[in-house]
Formats: structure tokens, sequence, C-alpha cells
């Protein structure tokens, strides 16, 4: 975590010795971290926005990242707007958090929302304009990664965003990778990472394919890699999987199931592998490494440190310092209950020493009248050794009002036709459903599909 002087980003590349060693790189561009502390990509626009509540809307990440190091400490508040965000709703947005200033780096027409300031940034690196202010630290707003509608926008502050960093010294600084987006919060936390760490962040980019971000993290030598599981399932998937070599591997933002562990690693066996729990609104919950999915019973309930778990009516719930503090426009809406602890959604089952997740509260496939969670039956099915990645949804049924229909991806290998027939793989993966699931949970339809859609999250895609 920061020193407690410490009041904004630019402040500890300040107090950040040998930072001008340490890079962001962009597909395009590199910035040394240490041409900040006294340079200024805003210049003499800097002054117009202290004390405004400012909407991002950069679409390179790396403009996104200096503008928030720029803006940290200086604004009243930081609204950070996704790239897949529909324009029709940053007026709603920029309503409920009180917009009155944009900065973006793109030609996008912002003229009819009223908004007062609007400021074009660059990547070039100019004097910097000093500004002192007696005032509280920036607030910042991240949406999470909602399917319909303007999804939820969450209050953090540095302090809180920062809350699970624990920083330590070492002889060669990491080369951070992800690929999240900055302007969420998982992608933001590697940012945080690299900042509060003294290491570099190799960044991707919107319009870069999966293979080609993959050869700029070998070029580049990154040592933390990190994604969801349908990334790394996807990124295994690529000949550029062979380019990187990470010393550390994490999985986050869905399930972690069994076989993606096992498979990342035989592919990196040189990196420690671990899947972790987080959210927007509760921060990270824990991280495992023990190569197994699912977490240990025995961290759930009081334990050291500063986070706490507990499972109520089968759902994972998290006090935390990490945990925001509340939605912007929703003030009647409750984030934390009474005694601080957030409810994920996310649904957990106890099985010996160790829970196991099953999926979202708010998931569930109803069969008959028997609820299903898509994501138990996506851990069994990705366990067959031609499954690449899967995903379960619901069809609609006259009888039963829903069946299972499984959409599944195979190996490379098995594509081909070389090892055994599609018909034998597909009545081998429904062998499998059957003996390990309930006859209701059993996909009623299988299809092999070439390739799965993944939200701008780098979840899977969840279709009704």
């Amino acid at each position: 975590m920061p020193p407690s002087d410490v009041t904004s980003l630019r402040d500890y590349l300040g107090a950040t010795p040998h930072c001008l060693n340490h890079f962001l790189w962009s597909p395009t561009s590199s910035i040394a971290l240490g041409e900040l502390v006294h340079g200024s990509t805003l210049g003499d626009k800097l002054p117009m926005l202290s004390g405004r509540s400012v909407l991002i809307t950069t679409r390179d990440q790396l403009t996104t990242a200096l503008t928030l190091i720029e803006l940290d400490g200086v604004v009243r508040r930081l609204t950070l707007c996704p790239p897949d965000l529909r324009y029709e709703y940053l007026p709603s947005l920029i309503a409920k958090a009180d917009i009155d200033a944009i900065v973006s780096d793109n030609d996008m027409e912002h003229h009819g929302l009223g908004i007062p300031l609007l400021v074009k940034c660059a990547l070039e690196i100019g004097p910097r304009v000093e500004i002192r202010l007696d005032r509280t630290p920036t607030e910042w707003v991240l949406l999470t990664s909602g399917t319909t509608g303007l999804p939820k926008m969450v209050v953090h502050s540095l302090a809180s965003l920062t809350a699970a960093i624990k920083t330590s010294k070492t002889e060669s600084p990491p080369v951070w990778g992800t690929f999240y987006d900055i302007r969420r919060y998982g992608g933001l936390q590697i940012l945080f990472r690299t900042i509060l760490g003294g290491g570099s962040f190799v960044l991707s980019s919107v319009a870069e394919l999966l293979g080609q971000y993959l050869v700029r993290l070998g070029a580049n030598r990154a040592t933390h890699i990190l994604g969801t599981p349908s990334h790394w399932r996807r990124a295994l998937m690529s000949p550029a999987a062979r380019v990187i070599s990470p010393q550390y591997v994490r999985l986050s933002g869905e399930i972690a199931d069994q076989a993606i562990l096992d498979s990342l690693r035989l592919f990196y066996p040189q990196a420690r592998i671990a899947h972790a729990f987080a959210s927007t609104e509760a921060g990270v919950a824990f991280e495992v490494d023990d190569g197994f999915e699912g977490f240990p019973a025995k961290i759930v309930g009081p334990r050291s440190g500063n986070v706490e778990l507990k499972v109520d009516d089968l759902s994972l719930r998290v006090r935390s310092p990490g945990t925001a503090s509340g939605y912007v426009g929703r003030e009647d809406s409750v984030l934390a209950d009474d005694e601080g602890f957030v409810d994920t959604g996310d649904i957990v089952e106890l099985r010996g020493n160790r829970y196991y997740f099953l999926g979202r509260r708010g998931g569930v496939i109803n069969v008959g009248g028997f609820k299903i969670h898509p994501e138990e039956v996506e851990v069994v099915i990705n366990r067959h050794p031609a499954v690449q990645m899967s995903s379960v949804r619901s069809r609609k049924n006259p009888i039963t009002g829903s069946i299972v229909v499984a959409d599944v991806v195979l190996k490379a290998e098995y594509c081909s036709g070389t090892n055994v027939s599609s018909a034998g793989v597909k009545e081998e993966i429904l062998r499998i459903c059957r003996d390990l699931l309930p006859q209701h949970k059993v996909p009623a339809l299988l299809n092999f599909v070439p390739d799965l859609d993944l939200g701008a999250a780098g979840k899977l895609a969840r279709h009704a």
C-alpha cells in the first residue's frame, strides 16, 4: 500500500526512485513513468480541470493511464468510461455522475452533451503546471460489466482501490501484462501495481488481435500476466502462446476450473499459477495458488489480515478495506450490510474442506422446476481432454420451460479429425456429464462451435 503521506498517483511516482527505468508500453508508443514526475500530457489545460467531475472517454489505454495519473489528486471525481459503453448511455451517465468536464483522445463529438469543458489529451510530454489545492482526495467511479442498460457506477477511493496491493522491493521489478482493460477494475489494479510496485506494464489495445498482444508480451519479457479463464483458454489456442514465458499467471473474473489450471501448469511449468476472487464492489477477496479449483474452507471466517469472508445462504460475502463506498445515483441502495459485508451474488458449495463455485445467483437456468447453474455444467464438460472451452445456456422448451444446451470449442488437434470422430467425442462428453451430474443438468443438446463470444470484460457472454 502507498505510504500514509502519499495522496495521489503522481505523489507515489515522485517518491519512487529509478522510475525512469519503468515503462508503459502500447502497440505504438512507450512512456517512462519518470517522465510524468515533472512533465505533463495536459499542460496548461490541467488547471481548468481542478476540482471538477471529469469523464474519461479515451480510446487508447496508454493515453488513459497517463490521464489518470495526471488527474488523480487534481479533480474532484474521475469517472472511467469503458470502450464498449454505448453512446446513448452517455447522457444518463453524465447526469448521474454530475460530469462537468470530458477528457478525450479522439474526435468523438461531445458538443451535444451539454458539457461546459471538453479537453483533448495526447501522448506528448510537456512542462507541468503545478497545482496546489487543499481538499479531499479524488473520488474514482468505475462501471460494472453490466450487459443491459447503463451499468452500475461504483464509487472508490485511491485507498480502497489499492488496499490489496502489497509492495516489496525486488532486484528484477515485474513486467506486467493483462488481457483486462484498465478502464475496468481488473485492469486498473494492474496499473496501480505497476506504479506502486515499481514495475513496467505492457498495455493491450482494443484493436489488437490476441496473438499480436502475446507477441508483444513476449518481446517485452512480461513476467506477470493476468486474465479471465476465458482469456487464457483463447490464449492457449493461439500459436503465439509459446512466445511468452511468465513467472506468474493469475486468473479471475470467472470460475477457474481444474481443466484450465492444469492446462496452464503444463503449458507454463516455470510459472506460479494462481486464481483470485475479486469484484468491482467488494475488491480483492483472496488468491489461491495451491493448484486446485475452489478455495480452502479455512479462509472463511475471522482470520489474520484485513479481509474477512463468510458464506450465508450459499452466497459468498466479503468484508474488506477494498470495498467501494457505494453507487453513484443510487442513494437508496445498500452496497454492504450492517456488518460491512458485501453479498457478491456468487454461489458456493462446501465439499469436504473446500468450497467450490457453482455460479451466479442471477444466472440460473430453470428446467422443469430444477435450478441449474451454467458454470457447474461447464466445469464438467471442460474436463474432457478434447475440450478447449464451453458455454452452457438455456433454450425454451414447451414441456419443461427450458432445456440445457452446451456450445463446445474443441482443441485444434481434435478439430482435424485425426484423433477420434466428433460423434465419439460428443458421446464421451455426455457420458462424463451423466456420470457426474444429475439427469436434469445433463445437456439435452451439445453443439461443436469454432469460437465463443466474450464480453468486454473477458467473460463468456451469457445469452438467454
